[in-house]
Order: structure tokens, then C-alpha cells, then sequence
């Protein structure tokens, strides 16, 4: 019985040997299992809350400073990275410019043998040396990244061919990982994480998680870029919107009362700031002068210049009863400053209050438009004489002349800028003079502001869902 008894202890202790070694075996794999579990679970955690994070400061406008800062920081969180680096292509994409490299982020570029030997001394240069310094974009590690539009894996700085003939001696090896930043279809720029040896190298999960967020971080700095885009946009608007404010107080708020005249006049810019503009001035001796102009351009440009023009005609004005006088020391006063490109078109008007008589000077201006009562007809009134800002003075003043129009009872005398004329329809046909005498013809005897208004309209009418090109200016002069 013991002889029988004995083989089968045998067998049953073995049995439960391996059943326990099973075990064992089993839940070391399980806890191996759970513990990758949970550093994937930690990962995707790690980098949702750092997209989270990322989100929340492009909602706050943070600089893009500090925004590059909270990337490569980022990549810290999730990787255990010691340290990175962004650079991003410049304007004509030839270089790669630093917007951010982290205190204890090796150099990624080489350096030069003296700056090496500064940073010595000052723990400073080195790291102002490598925030000043552009790449090439198809320089080095990093330009090797942009032209491949790839990511790259680097087991050791300190041998990498592209720093071979730096200065720079690492007291420590890093591995680091690369890779192009794109958006939109097209490369930023590059982003670099680093590791010291000492804290192991970058795994293949490291490598995979790292491309990930890469491109996730892209992806976050193009929304900031077009968030601060449109934040800038906002700004400029909320500025040319101000600037347009100030701009109509320069435009007369009311229509002047010259006896035996009514004058109306309209502006309306194609932009938000006009480089067209109209006057009323109040003059000596019970004179009254009337004034419109067109710089040439758009934009901002064109309105300092216009406020230049009103503001030395304004003065120079009281000076002479002669428009062609005044607008030739505005010419004078206005030339150095004016750029090659630009010029300014004008009509100034002097009304004498006591005669009811008119001189008028034309600076390069459209000729305008006289609407006689007697007999129906329009008559195109063509006063000699250059514009302001082409000549220093001698010629201007030779050529510019004044002419004087004596106006009757119903007529009216009809000043206006090229926009009126050069509006286009959907076929991109221009309204032209011709159009513009017919409709001045038919409201020319219905009074002034009628005369405005109804070209107005026509032209809106004409131009149906094409965009304003330029600004439309005018200002109807009928004899009571």
C-alpha cells in the first residue's frame, strides 16, 4: 500500500506545483497586462489633458510665446521628455526661425567655436545665440525633417552627422524625436523633444504617442494662428472704424447758405476710411468756398492724405480770393511729402455771396457738368491745370488757371469723382459719362439734393450685386 500510495503523493504534489506556477504565471501576466492597461490608460489621459490644456489657452489669447512654451511643456507631460523645441518656416519659407527652445534643450544646430567658449563664461549666450540664429530650411536635423515632411528618431545627439562640426561639447547624451509640423496641407515648421540617457530612451510607443501629438499640437498652432489673424483683423477694423469717425467730422455735417445758391453734397466711401472727400469753407470779405477731391488709392493711405489736403487748403484759403492762388500754395505745401504713386484731384470753388459770381480752378479733375434751365442742354466745363502732387510748383502754377461761369436761374453745376462714372454692372460694363449726363439731364431741374440722390440710385441700380470699386463723391450746385 505505502509502495502504491507513494507515486500518486508524487503525482499530486507536482499537479499542484504546476497548477500554482500556472497561477502565478497567470496573474504576473494579468498585473503585466493591467500595468500596460493603466500607462495607456495614464497616456491617453495625459494627452487629452493636454489638449484640453492647449485648448483652453488659445481661448484666452495667449501670445504665441507662450503658447510654443505650453507645447513643448506638454510633450513633458505625456512623454517625460527633459526638454524641446519649435521652430517655425519663415515668410519665404527659406529658413527655419526659433520661437521657442526650453533652458535644457541641447543645441539642435551647430555652433559656432567662440560662442562655445562664450557660454563658459555667460550662461546666457549660448541660448541667445541659438534664439537669434535662423536654419536653412534644408540645413541640419531640422531641415532634414521639413524636406522629407517626416518624423525622425535619434538615438544620440552627441554623434549625429548634422553636429559633427559644432562646438558645442555635450557634457550629457540625449536621444531625441523630430517631426514636421503641418497644417492645412502644408509644413510650419518642426518640433523637437529630447531625453537625457540617463533617463532611458524613447520607446517605440514613445515614438508612436509622439507623432500623435504632434500633429495634434499643428493642428492647435494653425487655429491660433487664424485666431490671432481675426483677433488682429478685429483690432484693425475697431481702428479704421475710429479712424472713419474722426474722418466724417472732417465731412460737413450741414449744407452751406450761400444766398441765392442751394448746394448739396454726399460721400460714399468704397472702404471704411474714403480717400474722396467734399468742403464747405466760410471765407473772407462774404465769400464761400466749395471744394471736392480724390486722392488717389484707397485705404488709410489715401485718407492722412486727404486730411493733408483739407487741412492746408482750409489755411491757404484765407489767403487769396484766386482758387487757382490757393491751390497753388496747397500744391506747394503738399508735394514733398506726397509719395511718387500718389496724387490728389481737385475742384475748388470760390462763391462770391454779394455778386452771386463763380471762379473755378481745376486741379486734374473730372470736368463738371453744367445744367443750363434756358435750354435743356449739358455743357462740360473745362478749367485748365494739373494735380496736386505732381509738380514742386512751377509748372502747376503755369498750367492751373481760373475760369469764371456765370449761372442762371435753374441751373446747376454738378461736381462728382471717377467712381460714379467707373461703376460696373455684372457684365463689367462701366455706368459712363454718357449714362451720367441722361440722368443729371432728367433731375437737374428738380433742385440739387434730388440731383445727388437720383444718381445715387441709378448707380446702385446699374451696379446691382457688384461691390462698390471706389468712393462715389458729389456735390450738386443750383442757381435759385
Amino acid at each position: 500500500m505505502l509502495d502504491l500510495g507513494y507515486p500518486a503523493t508524487v503525482v499530486l504534489f507536482l499537479l499542484l506545483a504546476i497548477t500554482t506556477l500556472a497561477w502565478c504565471i497567470t496573474r504576473a501576466r494579468l498585473r503585466k497586462i493591467q500595468r500596460e492597461k493603466d500607462d495607456i490608460v495614464g497616456e491617453e489621459m495625459r494627452m487629452f489633458d493636454f489638449l484640453h490644456h492647449i485648448g483652453e489657452a488659445i481661448e484666452k489669447d495667449i501670445t504665441p510665446a507662450q503658447l510654443y512654451k505650453e507645447i513643448v511643456e506638454g510633450f513633458g507631460e505625456v512623454l517625460g521628455t527633459d526638454g524641446g523645441a519649435i521652430y517655425l518656416l519663415s515668410e519665404d519659407r527659406a529658413h527655419l526661425v526659433p520661437k521657442f527652445i526650453s533652458s535644457n534643450c541641447p543645441p539642435l544646430v551647430s555652433v559656432p567655436a567662440q560662442i562655445t567658449e562664450l557660454s563658459k563664461t555667460n550662461a546666457k549666450a549660448l541660448m541667445s545665440h541659438l534664439m537669434l540664429t535662423r536654419v536653412g530650411a534644408e540645413d541640419g536635423m531640422l531641415g532634414e525633417v521639413v524636406s522629407t515632411e517626416a518624423s525622425v528618431r535619434i538615438g544620440s545627439l552627441r554623434s549625429h552627422d548634422s553636429l559633427s562640426s559644432s562646438a558645442t561639447h555635450y557634457a550629457q547624451d540625449f536621444s531625441a524625436m523630430l517631426s514636421t509640423l503641418q497644417y492645412g496641407g502644408r509644413n510650419i515648421g518642426v518640433v523637437a523633444v529630447v531625453r537625457n540617457h540617463e533617463n532611458g530612451p524613447f520607446t517605440d510607443n514613445d515614438y508612436d504617442v509622439f507623432r500623435s501629438v504632434s500633429e495634434q499640437s499643428a493642428f492647435a498652432m494653425g487655429n491660433a494662428m487664424i485666431h490671432q489673424e481675426l483677433t488682429d483683423k478685429r483690432k484693425i477694423d475697431d481702428e479704421l472704424r475710429t479712424a472713419r469717425e474722426v474722418q466724417n467730422v472732417l465731412l460737413p455735417s450741414s449744407e452751406p447758405h450761400i444766398p441765392g445758391y442751394r448746394v448739396y453734397g454726399s460721400n460714399t466711401p468704397a472702404r471704411i476710411i474714403s480717400g474722396d472727400y467734399f468742403d464747405y469753407i466760410d471765407l473772407p470779405e462774404n465769400r464761400s468756398g466749395i471744394v471736392i477731391a480724390d486722392v488717389t488709392g484707397k485705404g488709410l493711405p489715401a485718407g492722412l492724405l486727404m486730411a493733408m489736403c483739407r487741412s492746408v487748403l482750409r489755411l491757404t484759403a484765407m489767403a487769396t480770393a484766386s482758387p487757382s492762388e490757393a491751390l497753388g500754395l496747397v500744391n506747394r505745401h503738399l508735394f514733398p511729402d506726397v509719395r511718387e504713386d500718389m496724387f490728389v484731384s481737385l475742384i475748388y470753388i470760390v462763391l462770391d455771396n454779394d455778386t452771386g459770381k463763380l471762379r473755378m480752378s481745376r486741379a486734374g479733375h473730372d470736368a463738371p457738368l453744367l445744367f443750363r434751365a434756358e435750354t435743356g442742354g449739358i455743357e462740360t466745363i473745362k478749367p485748365p491745370g494739373l494735380a496736386l502732387g505732381i509738380d514742386a510748383g512751377d509748372v502747376f502754377d503755369r498750367v492751373t488757371k481760373d475760369v469764371e461761369i456765370e449761372m442762371k436761374q435753374g441751373d446747376c453745376l454738378l461736381l462728382y469723382t471717377d467712381g460714379v462714372c467707373e461703376a460696373v454692372d455684372d457684365y463689367d460694363n462701366e455706368f459712363g459719362l454718357e449714362k451720367l449726363e441722361q440722368v443729371f439731364s432728367k433731375a437737374a431741374a428738380l433742385g440739387a439734393e434730388r440731383v445727388v440722390e437720383s444718381i445715387l440710385q441709378e448707380v446702385s441700380v446699374f451696379a446691382g450685386n457688384q461691390p462698390q470699386m471706389d468712393d462715389i463723391t458729389m456735390i450738386a450746385v443750383e442757381k435759385r
